[in-house]
């Protein structure tokens, strides 16, 4: 074999390497891919695996078949209370035809940007008809809701299936954000003393029924305390006659010496005559007291 026939074989064998590279394609798993001839679609590969086309005459372009993201710009909305909040929404969508989806909107990069309008569009619908404190209760749900079904309806158009749009953070503008967080301050600051306020009051009112049920208690305490002395008091007189009565030398010998240890504290100075009255038990005779003189007329 001459080298000329060598060369017309590896000039085939390079043409036919050339041509088959031209007429296979691989779909992998995460893709599906759309066979276009001259610019026009022919046919959609769903299914992985390697393919065949017509060599220089069609060509392939892939879209993805898992879910992808859409992540618009946060965007400031206007509620219907008349207060501003910036809304951070995004979605997740899958592509089902890849023929409409290129024929409405061509390149995925296209897509993005025709859908992330539309949907900031009716992001700002939605959230305008409600108010700050339906945003923060449970009627947020209701207003996802209502976004993804909106949006669903319009990707039907583009070949797309909306698998779900959720409503991320939703903070109030810097300048909303001071405002709220003092007109929230002053609230519990009045709140705050009323409260303190409403304890003062209480307390008073606590002291002055305690103070009047103290002076009740007292009162009546000493009420009971003068009677019980009173009635002791005409006991112990009552008591000290019949006593005097009975024997009243002995009597009048008890209440003396009651009257001697008396003079018995300390800081205490008495004058009187030796032979006064008081001391005659001091000069006892025979073991009975002198007579007391009588008192003069």
């Amino acid at each position: 074999m001459n080298r000329s026939t060598l060369a017309i074989i590896g000039g085939i064998i390079i043409v036919v390497g050339v041509v088959a590279f031209s007429a296979l394609f691989t779909v992998h798993q995460t893709q599906q891919a759309l066979v276009l001839q001259f610019g026009k679609p022919i046919r959609v590969e769903r299914e992985p695996g390697l393919k065949v086309k017509l060599p220089f005459i069609q060509n392939v372009e892939y879209f993805e078949k898992r879910i992808v993201a859409l992540d618009p710009k946060p965007q400031e909305v206007l509620l219907s209370d008349q207060k501003r909040i910036n809304v951070d929404a995004f979605a997740r969508y899958r592509i089902l035809d890849p023929l409409k989806f290129r024929q409405r909107a061509t390149t995925s990069a296209n897509f993005d940007n025709i859908f992330e309008n539309r949907m900031n569009s009716v992001v700002r619908t939605e959230v305008a008809r409600v108010s700050l404190a339906d945003m923060l209760s449970t009627k947020r749900a209701d207003i996802m809701n209502r976004i993804a079904d909106d949006l669903r309806k319009q990707a039907l158009d583009f070949g797309v299936d909306v698998i779900d749009v959720r409503l991320g953070r939703t903070d109030l503008p810097e300048a909303t954000s001071q405002a709220v967080y003092n007109r929230m301050r002053s609230a519990r600051v009045a709140q705050a003393a009323q409260l303190r306020a409403e304890g003062e009051e209480l307390k008073a009112k606590i002291e002055a029924e305690a103070d009047r049920e103290r002076t009740v208690i007292i009162a009546e305490a000493t009420r009971q305390s003068q009677t019980l002395r009173g009635q002791g008091d005409a006991e112990r007189t009552r008591v000290l006659n019949e006593s005097y009565g009975q024997d009243p030398q002995f009597f009048d010998f008890f209440r003396s010496l009651e009257a001697y240890a008396a003079l018995g504290g300390e800081g205490r100075t008495m004058v009187l005559s030796p032979d006064s009255d008081f001391f005659r038990f001091f000069r006892m005779e025979n073991g009975q007291p002198p007579t007391p003189a009588a008192p003069a007329k």
